[in-house]
């Protein structure tokens, strides 16, 4: 009973995967070719007043940008369900190539910053909730606030004058030293790159895990079983770590495995301020420079793994929570 479950969850979820893809698939091509941006234009570059007519008719054919709109689109998913997704006019190498180098320079910064958010922004939440009414809930409740109207480029921007301008802490861009091979670069230098795009994207989930889990708690500290538990001597952080730590931990994993879109948003203007080889700053080389197989592709490896990223966290409620599983059954 359990297997016929659990193929039937995932079938579904594998359903509704497939329908995301294509329904973004078909929407962002019509974005794309709605564009006033010249593909060929953006390909030859510089060079654009030296090329003749027939030479940016052969480039035009030989790239298939000749045909029609939905003959491009249909070869296309030809492609891709041959599991090519095509090769990338910027980079002039195949897209999975391009995806796979620049995705993993991405993961590392949203991955660290992710985990930032989380455990600063549930910490938060959990000492604002505790101290209800105090200064120091006004305090944090006043800094999330800000976070949230924070734009993420203008963070980085503050950041990036502070700390690598002013003071000379940090680098001032780049993933790596310039004019350095990546193999000889060491971790500690990584680290030193990536810390300040991975702080500025982690403001991004801060505010709101933090005062969805500073409500939470603060319901869960007026129900009848915490007061029953505070009569029985039980304070501060063992009575949250016994009695309120499983319920106000839901509301952070739902909200926190949600964000997974609001980051590689937000790693998109992160990269950008800081010139960060990840692939937001792919995303926009390939928006501004007409790139459609680089864009497409990186659209459907975002929708996938945000989808992963919900279906993590659908699965960790049941771990968190067994009583979800129990009523599902």
């Amino acid at each position: 009973m359990y297997v016929k479950r659990f193929v039937h969850y995932f079938l579904g979820k594998s359903i509704r995967l497939a329908t995301l893809l294509v329904a973004v698939s078909i929407l962002s091509f019509i974005l794309v070719d709605s564009s006033p941006i010249d593909p060929v234009r953006s390909y030859v570059g510089a060079d654009m007043n030296r090329v003749s007519p027939e030479q940016r008719q052969e480039i035009a054919e030989y790239w298939g940008l000749n045909e029609p709109s939905y003959i491009q689109f249909s070869n296309w998913v030809k492609a891709i369900l041959q599991g090519d997704l095509g090769t990338s006019l910027i980079y002039r190498s195949p897209v999975k190539d391009v995806i796979a180098e620049r995705f993993l320079a991405s993961l590392a910064l949203m991955g660290v910053a992710w985990v930032l958010s989380g455990v600063i922004g549930f910490l938060l939440g959990i000492v604002s909730g505790m101290k209800e009414g105090t200064w120091l809930d006004r305090m944090i409740k006043g800094y999330c606030y800000t976070l949230a109207s924070t734009p993420t480029f203008w963070l980085g921007l503050l950041l990036l004058m502070v700390f690598s301008v002013w003071l000379g802490w940090f680098p001032v861009g780049l993933g790596t030293p310039a004019g350095v091979v990546a193999e000889d670069v060491s971790f500690m230098e990584k680290l030193r790159h990536l810390l300040l795009p991975a702080l500025t994207l982690s403001v991004v989930g801060i505010s709101s895990i933090a005062l969805h889990t500073r409500q939470k708690l603060i319901d869960v500290l007026n129900s009848d079983y915490i007061r029953y538990a505070k009569s029985k001597g039980t304070n501060g952080w063992k009575l949250i770590y016994h009695h309120g730590l499983r319920n106000i931990s839901l509301p952070a994993i739902s909200l926190h495995f949600a964000s997974f879109g609001e980051i590689f948003g937000g790693a998109v203007l992160a990269e950008q301020v800081f010139s960060y080889p990840g692939l937001g700053q792919a995303v926009v080389d390939a928006g501004l420079g007409g790139d459609v197989p680089l864009l497409l592709g990186i659209v459907l490896c975002s929708t996938i793994f945000v989808f992963v990223g919900n279906l993590f966290a659908d699965l960790l409620y049941n771990v968190v929570n067994p009583q979800i599983r129990r009523g599902r059954g």
